[in-house]
């Protein structure tokens, strides 16, 4: 694939669609492993392995960037596992654990480079493991290795957001977030700078979670679906005005439509595409991020920014 400068499709340049993670129909694709196969080798053996496995990943890191810019698409998510076992608690590695480990560090500070000249934003969102709040030590003690291990990766790639979910409940959501609060103390500068949690579906609204974006700085990455999904008597309007303020940064939001409509059974459910009905237009106009979370992935992305560009 060339270095071409991206296309800008847009009406609005202000307003940018993300890409989450993986391809639906383009041949790039993500190398992975497992803590089982690794464990079966030697060490010295498994990180060769993994140095490999990281190599390709940077590969295929630039080969997605690479389409996003041809394709005016704005944003893209990287996925958690883009240096396989990286926070394992036992098989986890440094980088100069690697061979050729600085060759690696290069390999992404240049899709860092290329993003930037691009104009394309570059974003994280760990996968559910990650609790800073859950009253196990084991999972906070996980948690706070993978946000640190992927605040390293972000600072390699010019990313400005690495996202999590509140945490559960556990029958006291006001302890539960002061746990939340507390914990946030054990991570570094450069996790802090890159943090910001996102409202779900069953635990935190955006009013459980904005008292606290306002008292640890954090940003509110505003997800309207789960929003619809557990209301908490802000409009979406409302929701996304205290959310941008929280930001000091250009926001990052999200979007998806339920697979068998808002009325179906389990309307959390995502759908392959977005309808258009679902996107805010309190979200026109603005300099704004929205991934789209959609099972279509690419092919979802362009038919969003078709949809969008009749009403920009």
């Amino acid at each position: 694939m060339n270095n071409s400068r991206p296309v800008v499709l847009d009406r609005d340049p202000r307003l940018r669609l993300g890409l989450c993670c993986i391809f639906r129909d383009q041949p790039i694709k993500f190398a992975s492993t497992t803590a089982t196969a690794i464990g079966r080798m030697t060490r010295a053996d498994g990180l060769a392995k993994l140095s490999r496995l990281c190599q390709s990943n940077a590969e295929t890191l630039m080969a997605a960037l690479q389409f996003c810019a041809r394709n005016g698409i704005g944003c893209f998510r990287i996925t958690s596992q883009i240096l396989p076992l990286k926070s394992h608690p036992v098989l986890g590695y440094a980088l100069n654990d690697l061979p050729q480990g600085a060759e690696i560090v290069a390999r992404f500070q240049a899709c860092g480079a290329f993003a930037t000249s691009s104009g394309l934003r570059t974003c994280f969102h760990p996968d559910q493991f990650v609790v800073l709040n859950s009253p196990r030590p084991d999972v906070v003690d996980a948690s706070v290795r993978e946000l640190e291990y992927q605040a390293e990766v972000a600072e390699w790639v010019a990313a400005d957001v690495v996202n999590v979910h509140g945490g559960g409940a556990y029958g006291d959501k006001p302890k539960a977030l002061g746990d939340f609060a507390r914990n946030l103390q054990r991570l570094s500068p450069r996790a802090r700078r890159v943090l910001t949690v996102e409202n779900d579906d069953k635990s935190y609204s955006p009013l459980d979670l904005l008292p606290l974006c306002r008292n640890e700085g954090l940003p509110l990455v505003y997800d309207v679906h789960h929003h619809r999904c557990l209301p908490d008597g802000l409009t979406v309007d409302e929701a996304t005005e205290q959310a941008v303020a929280t930001w000091d940064r250009e926001p990052l939001f999200h979007v998806s439509s339920p697979i068998e409509g808002w009325n179906g059974p389990k309307p959390q459910r995502h759908h392959d595409f977005i309808d258009r009905n679902d996107f805010p237009d309190a979200w026109l106009g603005r300099r704004l991020t929205v991934e789209v979370e959609a099972k279509a992935k690419e092919v979802a992305v362009l038919a969003l920014r078709a949809a969008l560009e009749i009403s920009l």
